[in-house]
């Protein structure tokens, strides 16, 4: 069973491919659209600015296989710019345009609002919402769990019964969604220790 990590030259592209192999997956680190397409699962890593991934995105045309795996039903997993570029638009480096998967956009944390640090970074708990007690990926992953953040930036969903879980940060925002085969996360679960490697493993085998 293939697993196609996308490269967009993200930072977490290695790490997450040892956590995918650790829990019993073959994760094949690549940009090519053919590989992407052969695939069985899809997951797009993502760590630094906005309009820097989506411009990677549109040099390694990578835009085109994306959008027909999420097409083709195959499970999809985002992680962190992997879930913001799917919205319509980011306020990071613009407004600069998304995938428009998501109907929504990707907001900044207002500090001054609340005198948070930002970015938000380290660990923070993670609460399911009604609805999703049976999602797949959150098997064996108890409610409030801590997992790790770190991002300057939130999504907010147009619809909010996407939001599969939330996180207080000076109010709740979106930290996890679900749509169809798509499963896309906020936070990071390769550094997320056990309760991230049960989200991957869930991935790889169950979603």
């Amino acid at each position: 069973m293939t697993i196609a990590v996308v490269d967009v030259c993200s930072g977490n592209l290695r790490s997450v491919e040892k956590a995918l192999a650790h829990v019993g997956g073959e994760p094949v680190v690549t940009r090519d659209p053919d590989v992407i397409r052969r695939a069985d699962r899809v997951v797009v890593p993502g760590q630094g600015a906005f309009g820097e991934f989506v411009r990677g995105l549109e040099a390694y045309g990578l835009e085109a296989p994306l959008r027909e795996a999420l097409a083709s039903g195959k499970p999809f997993l985002g992680i962190c710019l992997g879930l913001q570029v799917l919205f319509e638009s980011s306020e990071e480096q613009g407004p600069i345009a998304g995938l428009g998967l998501i109907r929504g956009h990707v907001r900044r944390f207002r500090p001054e609002a609340h005198a948070l640090k930002v970015p938000h970074m380290g660990w923070n708990q993670v609460r399911r919402l009604p609805g999703f007690e049976a999602e797949p990926l959150l098997s064996g992953v108890p409610d409030e769990a801590f997992v790790y953040f770190v991002h300057s930036f939130h999504v907010v969903p147009e619809d909010p019964a996407v939001t599969v879980l939330d996180c207080d940060y000076g109010g709740r925002f979106c930290a996890a969604i679900r749509k169809d085969n798509l499963f896309a996360c906020q936070f990071h679960p390769e550094k997320s220790q056990q309760v991230g490697l049960r989200i991957l493993e869930n991935f790889v085998r169950h979603s």
